[in-house]
């Protein structure tokens, strides 16, 4: 398991989340593609700067065992894409709330382009990428990088939790990773969702042999993980200032 350097953060679910304070920033999860891996590749370089060789994207997207997917900034708000269609309002329209006049406000200072702010070329800028391999009923966390300019954030986290997500409906019974002993930072964000140390990787990190600790999550289906985690992801909706279990089509 990569460890990145500093913390910032379904089956086919995507979240879709608006992380400034005036809401002009929209970003959405969606399963990693072949055209992304160069932006990918860049993130990790910069994220792991001392790995090698780099991993080979191109074979893991193959890999029937594996599970990546990038974090997209987009500028169309979260709420936007969510909408009901005009032809579908009147009857079924929801009954107002805090979170309606919430979501009514947000609108009022979002961009109303549904175009990602992208990259040379019209590709979609992005800015995070996480994954995992699933092993029978444990998920394997493999990576999560952030770009250096979107850290801090809540962006890893948020990557993070996806992936529990993902691994829980996919039927993982536990989730499990290495981080660098040197890493307390990452430790307390595994550790504050659930993972236990449980063993120790001698030698792990080839670029100066560092050990790893093994961190583990208890089952899953607990209901004391469950009720953990359900709380965890509360508490990340307001720090982003959108609820992300929104779940919608990721049009990138």
């Amino acid at each position: 398991m990569k460890t990145y350097p500093a913390l910032a953060t379904c089956g086919s679910g995507q979240y879709f989340i608006g992380i400034s304070e005036k809401a002009t920033l929209h970003y959405c999860i969606r399963p990693m593609r072949a055209e992304d891996i160069p932006q990918v590749m860049e993130i990790e370089r910069e994220a792991f700067p001392d790995q090698w060789p780099p991993p080979s994207y191109r074979g893991e997207l193959k890999n029937q065992l594996a599970r990546y997917f990038v974090l997209i900034e987009t500028d169309m708000a979260p709420e936007e894409r969510a909408a009901p269609s005009p032809a579908s309002r009147g009857n079924n329209r929801p009954h107002s709330g805090i979170g309606d006049l919430f979501s009514r406000a947000l609108s009022l200072f979002s961009p109303k382009s549904p175009e990602t702010t992208g990259e040379p070329g019209g590709k979609p800028r992005i800015v995070g990428a996480a994954g995992f391999w699933l092993m029978v009923d444990e998920a394997h966390v493999t990576t999560i990088a952030i770009r250096g300019t979107h850290r801090r954030k809540g962006l890893g986290e948020l990557l993070l939790v996806h992936a529990i997500d993902l691994a829980i409906e996919l039927n993982a019974q536990v989730v499990t990773l290495e981080v660098r002993v040197t890493n307390t930072v990452a430790q307390d964000l595994y550790h504050k969702y659930g993972f236990n140390k449980v063993g120790v990787r001698k030698g792990y990190y080839t670029d100066n042999g560092e050990d790893a600790f093994i961190m583990t999550t208890d089952r899953t289906s607990s209901g004391v993980f469950k009720t953990r985690f359900q709380a965890l992801k509360q508490a990340l909706s307001v720090k982003l200032h959108q609820d992300i279990s929104l779940a919608s089509k990721c049009e990138v």
